[in-house]
């Protein structure tokens, strides 16, 4: 009998907490619902805005990246020209 009494002891305030929790979630869980819904929408407006940032700058550093490029493949052509000049006109 004495542990049967104790398996009972142990149970007792699971069984509370468990039905507390089953009578506590037809309030809780509509005002959960109701909080998280707009918060899950800011959150994904902010990651967008985020993304759409990221993107233009994203978008402006290959600009100029294949801005710097073409300036550096011109100066590179045109050193070579002076060099092939420089080279001609030497006897």
């Amino acid at each position: 009998m004495g542990t049967f009494d104790e398996g009972i002891k142990g149970a007792v305030p699971s069984i509370l907490v468990i039905l507390g929790v089953a009578l506590a979630a037809p309030i809780v869980l509509p005002a959960v619902a109701a909080v998280s819904r707009p918060l899950a929408k800011t959150l994904i407006k902010g990651y967008l805005a985020l993304a759409d940032t990221v993107k233009e700058y994203a978008a402006e550093a290959g600009e100029n990246i294949s801005d710097l490029m073409a300036e550096c493949k011109a100066e590179h052509a045109a050193d070579l020209a002076a060099a092939e000049k420089a080279a001609q006109s030497k006897p």
